[in-house]
C-alpha cells in the first residue's frame, strides 16, 4: 500500500478534473437521450444510428489527438515550454488536414445511408442530425489538441470547466430547440443537432482565446508564435496519433457494426441500445479520465527516465479504475428495473433495458483493464502494439461471438451485449502484456 500511496494521491489530483469533464459530457449523453426519448421513440432509434455512426470518427479523432498528451508531458517534465507550443501548433494542423479526411468520409456514408438496412422511415430524420455533426468535426478536433496540451502540462481544470459550460450551454440549446421554447420552432432531433454543433463552437473559441490570453500559458504562446510546421513533426504526431486512433476506432467500430446488427432486430432493439450505450458511457468515461491521469503520470516519469514510477503508476491506475467500477455498477445494478423509465414511455424498452444491465456490468472487467494500460501505452508512446491487438479483440474475437451469440444462438440485443467482455477482456490483457515488454525496451 505505501508504494502506491504517493501515486494514488497524485493519479487522483490529476484524474479528478477530467472525470468531472467527462462526467459534464455524460450528463449531456444523458440529457439529450431524455429529451429525444420523450419527444419521440423513432427520433430515439434514429439519433441512436446516427450517435452511434458519429462516435465512430469523434473516437477515432479523439485517439489522433491523444498522441500530443506524451508530446507535451516529455517536454513539460524537462521544462521545454517553446517546444510545446510547437507541439500544438503542429497538432492542431495535423489535426485540421484529418478532419477534412473524416468529412469526405462521412459524406460518403450520407450518400449510402439508405443502404445500411436501417427502418426506412427512420431516414428522413437520420439525414440532417448527420450533416449538423459532420459540420462540427474541425471544431471538436481542435479544441482536443487544447485539452490534450493542457492535461499534458498537468492542468486538467481548464478543459474541466470549458467542457462542463459547454455542456451546460448544450443541455439549455436542447430544451430550447428540440421542445420549441420562447416561441423558437419545435425542431425536435435537427434541434439537439444545432445545440450541440453551437456548443462545440464555443469550446473551442474559449479555450482558444485563453490558449492566446492566459498569463500561465504565455511560455507556451510564445513557441507556439515563433514556430513553424515542420514535416518532421508531423511525422511525429502522425506516428503515434495514427496508431491511437486506430485502436480507438476498432474498439468503437466493432460497438457500431453491432448497432448495425441492432437495427436489424427493429426500431424498440435501436432505442433500447441507445439508451444502453448512454449508460455505459458513464462507466466509460470515468474509467477513461482516470486513464488519462495515467497516461500523464506515466509519459512524465518517461522524461524523467524513472521506470519504477511508470510500472507503478499504471497499477496504481488500475485500483483506482477497479474500485470506481464496484462503486458504479452496484447502484445501476440494484436500479436496473426503473433505469428505462427515465429515459423513455416504452415498456418493451424498459424490459429490454433491465436485462441488458447484467451483461454490462459483466464486462467492466475486461473495460477497466483496457481502459488502464491502453493509456500506460500511450504515456510511454509505444502505440503500434495497439492497433495490431485491438483488431484481434474487437474485429477477430469481439464481432464473431457478436454475431453468433446474437443471430445464430437467437438471443437477439442481450447476446449482442454479453459479448462485449470477449473483445474487452482480451484487448485489456494484451495491452497489460505489451505495456510491461514495451518498459523492457526502455533504456
Amino acid at each position: 500500500m505505501g508504494r502506491y500511496s504517493g501515486h494514488y494521491s497524485a493519479l487522483t489530483r490529476l484524474g479528478w478534473p477530467i472525470i468531472i469533464g467527462q462526467l459534464g459530457t455524460i450528463v449531456l449523453g444523458f440529457a439529450d437521450t431524455m429529451m429525444i426519448g420523450h419527444h419521440s421513440t423513432e427520433e430515439l432509434a434514429a439519433a441512436s444510428f446516427v450517435n452511434n455512426m458519429f462516435t465512430l470518427v469523434m473516437i477515432f479523432s479523439l485517439g489522433f489527438s491523444y498522441a500530443i498528451t506524451p508530446m507535451v508531458s516529455n517536454l513539460y517534465a524537462q521544462e521545454r515550454h517553446g517546444e510545446v507550443g510547437k507541439v500544438v501548433k503542429n497538432g492542431i494542423v495535423a489535426n485540421i488536414a484529418l478532419s477534412l479526411c473524416l468529412i469526405g468520409v462521412l459524406f460518403v456514408l450520407y450518400a449510402n445511408i439508405s443502404n445500411l438496412g436501417q427502418p426506412e422511415e427512420l431516414l428522413p430524420l437520420m439525414r440532417p442530425y448527420l450533416i449538423i455533426n459532420i459540420l462540427s468535426l474541425p471544431f471538436v478536433m481542435s479544441f482536443n489538441v487544447f485539452k490534450q496540451f493542457a492535461d499534458g502540462i498537468t492542468d486538467t481544470q481548464t478543459s474541466m470547466w470549458i467542457l462542463v459550460g459547454g455542456n451546460i450551454l448544450n443541455i439549455i440549446g436542447n430544451w430550447l430547440l428540440i421542445y420549441g421554447m420562447f416561441g423558437l420552432p419545435e425542431l425536435g432531433l435537427t434541434g439537439a443537432g444545432i445545440a450541440t454543433l453551437f456548443s462545440r463552437i464555443m469550446m473551442f473559441a474559449v479555450f482558444a482565446i485563453m490558449f492566446f490570453h492566459r498569463k500561465e500559458y504565455r511560455p507556451y504562446c510564445k513557441g507556439f508564435q515563433t514556430s513553424s510546421c515542420t514535416r518532421r513533426s508531423f511525422m511525429k504526431i502522425f506516428s503515434i496519433g495514427m496508431p491511437l486512433a486506430l485502436q480507438m476506432g476498432m474498439e468503437t467500430a466493432s460497438f457500431t457494426l453491432c448497432s448495425i446488427m441492432v437495427g436489424w432486430i427493429g426500431v424498440t432493439a435501436l432505442a433500447a441500445h441507445q439508451i444502453m450505450l448512454t449508460i455505459s458511457q458513464l462507466f466509460f468515461m470515468i474509467y477513461y479520465g482516470m486513464a488519462a491521469a495515467v497516461a500523464i503520470r506515466v509519459s512524465y516519469f518517461q522524461g524523467q527516465n524513472d521506470k519504477q514510477s511508470m510500472r507503478d503508476s499504471a497499477n496504481a491506475g488500475l485500483h483506482i479504475i477497479l474500485l470506481i467500477a464496484v462503486c458504479v455498477s452496484i447502484p445501476v445494478l440494484l436500479l436496473r428495473h426503473q433505469i428505462g423509465g427515465w429515459f423513455n414511455d416504452n415498456a418493451e424498452v424498459h424490459t429490454l433495458i433491465s436485462a441488458l444491465i447484467i451483461p454490462l456490468v459483466i464486462y467492466q472487467f475486461g473495460d477497466c483493464l483496457q481502459c488502464t494500460f491502453a493509456n500506460a501505452l500511450r504515456g510511454i508512446s509505444h502505440v503500434k502494439p495497439l492497433m495490431y491487438t485491438a483488431f484481434f479483440a474487437y474485429f477477430i474475437v469481439s464481432l464473431p461471438i457478436t454475431y453468433i451469440l446474437g443471430f445464430v444462438f437467437n438471443w437477439g440485443l442481450v447476446g449482442i451485449w454479453f459479448s462485449f467482455s470477449f473483445g474487452l477482456t482480451t484487448a485489456g490483457v494484451l495491452y497489460y502484456y505489451f505495456f510491461r515488454k514495451g518498459l523492457k525496451r526502455i533504456k
